[in-house]
């Protein structure tokens, strides 16, 4: 059975557009190259100065996606480009930017997936 993560970031709304091309150019990437598969990630206002980013993930299962944090984690030319975005974002904005902690939860469906496809 499939699991699915979700991966939610509460974070300052000036900082949404460098969290994205943080995301597209750099997250997502290495993500897909290790196996993961984005359902979709999307983005709320919660107030004027405030926003809600969150991504889905599907996965075989719970071992597969240890397997792929694993792999991300040890790749170091990954690592070295995260750690420089974030440099030249400024690490010091890092508690003005990111409003609560990352949060991740799983989950399993309660249909099955070839339920949810029209033919």
């Amino acid at each position: 059975m499939m699991i699915y993560r979700r991966k939610t970031y509460i974070i300052a709304t000036s900082f949404v557009d460098e969290f994205n091309a943080l995301f597209n150019d750099i997250l997502l990437p290495s993500q897909l190259k290790y196996g993961s598969r984005l359902i979709g990630r999307w983005h709320t206002p919660i107030d004027d100065e405030t926003s809600e980013i969150f991504a889905m993930w599907e996965y075989d299962t719970l071992e597969q996606y240890e397997e792929i944090e694993k792999k991300i984690k040890s790749d170091t030319e990954h690592v070295k480009r995260v750690q420089a975005r974030f440099d030249q974002i400024g690490r010091h904005r890092y508690k003005e930017v990111f409003r609560d902690e990352i949060r991740q939860a799983f989950f399993t469906s309660t249909v099955e997936r070839e339920q949810t496809i029209l033919k």
